[in-house]
């Protein structure tokens, strides 16, 4: 009787320090929960068409670990967002899917727009390309959800990027695009709460 009664104290005592805890961090203006996109990472990145005949050249990028990625054959799997072919002489974005790999990386084409001005990734799913060829654009931003990567807490999310290509040779099978990656799990917008 006593050890039963001992542990049903104890649980309500360590309950009680871990709210004390949390609120003591909240008192003190850090809200551990409360995670922001504060600073813009905006960048450049390299890619070559898979259609080159040279090996070892990166094919593919990798939003939620923001690298690029060789892949040596269309059915290669890995960790990548979107792969840059050539199809009928022209440049083309491929999905995961389109090569029949398993993803959540999808990407949908905003022709127009401008870089800076995307604010927010389209809510509409639907508009979306999962599984076939998106044209590659100078005059188009492009806005991404990633394949499943960890956020800070290392549970499972997709995160929502952009793109905007600002060279695209289809002779040479290169695209050099500008980007960024939200860093908040599932979150649409597309710029950091600050700007």
């Amino acid at each position: 009787m006593n050890k039963l009664y001992l542990s049903l104290t104890g649980q309500p005592r360590v309950l009680a320090v871990l709210i004390a805890s949390v609120l003591s961090l909240s008192a003190c203006g850090e809200n551990i929960f409360d995670l922001k996109w504060t600073e813009p990472n905006v960048d450049t990145v390299l890619i070559y068409s898979l259609a080159r005949p040279e090996l070892n050249l990166p094919t593919a990028f990798d939003f939620v670990g923001r690298n690029q990625v060789v892949i040596h054959k269309p059915g290669a799997t890995g960790v990548w967002d979107l792969l840059l072919d050539t199809q009928d002489g022209q440049l083309v974005f491929l999905p995961p899917g389109a090569l029949d790999i398993a993803s959540d990386a999808m990407i949908v084409p905003l022709p127009g727009e401008d870089f800076f001005d995307v604010i927010e990734a389209p809510e509409d799913t639907t508009q979306y390309s999962t599984d076939l060829p998106v044209l590659v654009d100078t005059e188009t931003v492009y806005v991404v959800r990633t394949h499943q990567g960890t956020n800070r807490f290392g549970l499972p999310c997709s995160f929502y990027g952009k793109l905007q290509p600002l060279d695209a040779d289809p002779v040479l099978g290169t695209v050099r695009f500008l980007y960024d990656v939200s860093t908040l799990c599932d979150d649409r917008g597309l710029i950091p709460e600050d700007n």
